[in-house]
């Protein structure tokens, strides 16, 4: 509970679930949230480093998506759950990021845009797994990108969201936006 400034009977925010989405779970979060807010993760950056076999490709043609990777950082969107969703929310993000258990599930510290600290649950690449593609040749990457396609879409696609969104959170991202660049001068 927080207490002075007249605050006395409010819950503190931060003992909330946060979720930090850094990829699709900015644009598709999936689950009900009471709160969204520009985020920054420090120690991990946001790659395209992991072959997807079930969303955005298949083990014979794998996509590849975003995973958090060490170091750097990462501006992405948190989000704050109700209480009484939590567990749900939890469940279902279990079940959507840990498909083939790829990412290992953390409590990360995050820095909101209003100076906020907060905890959040964050899916951070396993570097261990056999999906993870570590750094590829832009080439290797974009080769993968095209021909990706799963359960969720088709993985230009994916990208291009991704893409979008950041853009409209004034976010830059220099290798999507290349590939962008490049999956547009494609007939």
């Amino acid at each position: 509970m927080r207490t002075g400034f007249g605050h006395r009977d409010m819950k503190d925010v931060s003992e909330d679930l946060w979720v930090f989405g850094y990829g699709s779970l900015i644009w598709r979060p999936g689950f009900d949230f009471v709160e969204r807010a520009h985020a920054h993760l420090y120690g991990y950056h946001r790659s395209l480093c992991v072959f997807s076999h079930v969303h955005r490709g298949t083990p014979e043609h794998p996509g590849l998506v975003l995973g958090l990777d060490r170091g750097g950082r990462c501006h992405g969107v948190a989000f704050r759950v109700a209480p009484e969703n939590e567990q749900a929310t939890i469940q279902y993000l279990r079940d959507r990021e840990q498909v083939t258990a790829v990412y290992l599930e953390r409590h990360l510290p995050v820095r909101l845009a209003d100076a906020r600290r907060i905890r959040a649950l964050a899916y951070v690449v396993d570097r261990n797994h056999g999906q993870y593609a570590g750094r590829l040749s832009y080439e290797e990457v974009l080769r993968l990108v095209r021909q990706g396609q799963g359960v969720s879409g088709r993985n230009p696609d994916y990208v291009r969201s991704t893409y979008d969104h950041l853009i409209g959170m004034h976010v830059v991202d220099p290798l999507l936006h290349r590939i962008v660049d490049s999956l547009a001068q494609e007939p």
